[in-house]
């Protein structure tokens, strides 16, 4: 395997590809330009759902019209993840990037000088949500090919943040412009965001040493989905997206209606801890590169997400306060592996691959993500949130077995 960090550029000697030194600090450039091209997209992506009450007051949808226009950002997502990895695969990052960022914020600005009907506003949201995901598979693909392997846990970490990252600034932004400048303005304000890093990628990423082409005739890679490695880390990490939704969703309103909570306090504990738990996929990531494993952390903190969701539904029968501090763990804990399951996608699959695997790691991810709320919403009825947490716990349980360990061992030897 070819080591990709710390290069400058690539040439072909004896049929192998060699790199020259890069200078150190232009790869961290490149992460915080990757970094800040996935904040812009998750500003869109799950800023929405702030939207939800200027939609009901001044624009008269209903609470299902509101939800369909939420859910079309992550329907586009989801159908284009994917393709968009394939396309990083074959032409490089940087293009992809700006191509999906600057694609994304068209229909965003037709949406925020028209009007806001459900039939005009959802099909303008799903074809900006499938435009973005060009910036989900391509910036993790440019993060395995500018770090080496001692650094690339730390950094996919780093990228990972940017999820909470690009909710808070949602979270900051959107509520205050829909109230003063209606939602048109809330929704260019994302719009902006896209270009002004379309342009800043197009400018200033540089994209990696790419192996050489085949020579004409010559057999293509085989693909890393004939064995069964990436197909676990997949639906592993799937399997543990499901304990990490359970706390997002409903711990709010687990506060509020359980606690005596006040929204707003319920809303800052969500805030709060969005930010611990980026600090835990840093860790995460920091551990897997000291012990050189992505897996065998992933597979632990499986563990720990099972343990943490069932002391919160032990909390909650209990009746003590010990469930606040449980869920404090379970939001850091259940979002830990996160950046680790990506980080092993890219290297099991390796460069022919990477954007495509990236792609169906979020793919998988995202359908966890998406069905977790109404289900378990559907368990937990009215009162039955104990049932709802103990059942989250058996998915990383199940995890535990999937993730496969002696497939990264194998792949290092």
């Amino acid at each position: 395997m070819v080591e990709r960090g710390h290069v400058e550029k690539g040439r072909v000697e004896n049929g192998t590809l060699r790199t020259a030194p890069r200078p150190p600090g232009r790869r961290w450039l490149i992460l915080a330009l990757g970094l800040g091209a996935q904040a812009a997209s998750c500003v869109f992506l799950f800023g929405m759902p702030f939207l939800v009450p200027a939609l009901l007051a001044t624009e008269g949808l209903s609470l299902a019209q509101a939800g369909a226009v939420v859910a079309a950002p992550s329907v586009g997502l989801l159908l284009t993840l994917i393709a968009w990895g394939a396309v990083a695969d074959r032409y490089g990052e940087r293009l992809v990037m700006a191509l999906g960022l600057g694609a994304s914020a068209v229909p965003l600005v037709v949406a925020g000088f028209g009007g806001h009907s459900p039939g005009r506003l959802v099909p303008l949201l799903l074809l900006a949500g499938a435009a973005t995901a060009a910036v989900n598979a391509a910036s993790g693909r440019v993060v395995l090919g500018w770090f080496g392997a001692a650094e690339r846990g730390l950094a996919m970490g780093i990228r990972q943040t940017a999820q909470p990252l690009g909710v808070g600034i949602a979270a900051l932004a959107l509520p205050p412009l829909a109230q003063h400048a209606g939602v048109g303005a809330a929704l260019l304000f994302p719009a902006g965001l896209a270009v002004v890093a379309a342009v800043l990628v197009a400018w200033l990423v540089t994209d990696p040493p790419r192996p050489p082409a085949p020579a004409p005739g010559a057999a293509r890679p085989v693909s890393p989905y004939r064995s069964p490695a990436l197909w676990r880390v997949h639906g592993a990490s799937a399997l543990l997206v499901v304990p990490q939704f359970a706390v997002a969703a409903f711990a709010p309103v687990y506060l509020v209606t359980a606690h005596g909570w006040t929204p707003v306090a319920a809303g800052w504990f969500l805030a709060a801890v969005q930010g611990l738990g980026a600090l835990g996929r840093l860790g995460a990531g920091y551990w897997s590169d000291r012990v050189r494993s992505r897996l065998r952390p992933m597979r632990l903190l499986a563990v720990a997400s099972a343990v943490v969701m069932v002391l919160v539904a032990w909390g909650d029968v209990s009746g003590t306060v010990w469930v606040v501090v449980a869920l404090v763990l379970a939001a850091v804990i259940t979002v830990s592996d996160n950046g680790l399951g990506f980080t092993a996608s890219a290297e099991l699959a390796g460069r022919a691959w990477a954007g495509r695997a990236l792609g169906a790691q979020n793919t998988a991810q995202n359908i966890a993500a998406s069905l977790t709320p109404p289900l378990l919403g559907l368990l937990i009825g009215d009162t039955r949130y104990a049932l709802a947490f103990a059942v989250a716990a058996v998915f990383p349980l199940l995890a535990i077995r999937m993730v496969p360990v002696h497939a990264e061992r194998l792949a290092d030897t």
